[in-house]
């Protein structure tokens, strides 16, 4: 790991103006060492764990606004820790941090419900700037924009509270849900490639992978269209549009 000493940033508050709580799990005692000393130098509260069950419960009571997971753990791993707590109900923002550099290890920790990771070694510099990346989609933060709601038929986005409603019904989703459908309702029957979805969301690409975009588009469709006429449309060979159903 290199980079050891964060670049100070404006501080992000939650909406009610506390710190931002962050839980650290690693059953390496330097490197929890110093990602906790990087997020506290950011001025936000946080807890850390050395175990899968422990972090579980860690969660469950710190309810923290961020989570960085490392995927090798001495008792449950890290997918199984997510599994529960995505069975849970809990949709906090998840960094996975793992020394795998197999591509299909990294998508397996996205497609379990994460929504980012780093594999070590690492830059401290980067691993908080993804942080923050996730925080500010989550539902902690409150946007400056003018008119906070997006609408594409019956289906309404609030930028502000972090709410979808399709039809008046209230859909869940992770934060990484939420920014793709805010990218797709922002560019509405516009057809976006998985490339421009790749950079805009998840800010990289997967070694020319691009089976994330399709699993997470997966995703919204059984959240958005269940039920419904669809929304969510694939151009073969192109890429995704949405557009209010007919």
């Amino acid at each position: 790991m290199t980079d050891i000493s964060p670049v100070q940033r404006p501080p992000l508050r939650r909406a009610d103006g506390t710190p931002v709580r962050a839980v650290v799990v690693d059953d390496e005692p330097s490197l929890s060492d110093l990602v906790t000393m990087a997020l506290r130098y950011e001025g936000w509260d946080v807890r850390f764990a050395s175990e899968g069950r422990a972090a579980v419960n860690l969660i469950r009571e710190f309810k923290p606004d961020v989570v960085v997971l490392d995927v090798m753990l001495p008792d449950i791993d890290g997918l199984q820790v997510l599994q529960r707590l995505r069975a849970d109900g809990q949709n906090v923002p998840v960094l996975f941090l793992t020394a795998k550099d197999a591509l299909d290890d990294r998508i397996a920790g996205l497609t379990a419900g994460g929504d980012d990771y780093v594999t070590k070694p690492f830059s401290l510099e980067e691993l908080v700037a993804r942080l923050r990346g996730l925080i500010r989609r989550s539902t902690m933060l409150i946007t400056d924009a003018p008119d906070p709601l997006i609408r594409v038929g019956d289906l309404v986005l609030d930028e502000e509270s972090y709410e979808v409603r399709r039809d008046g019904r209230l859909i869940e989703l992770t934060a990484t849900e939420f920014e793709l459908l805010r990218f797709l309702m922002r560019n509405p029957r516009r057809v976006m490639s998985k490339v421009q979805i790749l950079d805009r969301v998840w800010s990289y690409d997967f070694g020319g992978r691009s089976s994330i975009v399709e699993i997470y588009i997966s995703y919204l469709r059984k959240k958005i269209d269940a039920g419904n006429e669809p929304m969510i449309h694939t151009v073969r060979g192109v890429g995704y549009m949405i557009k209010a159903a007919e």
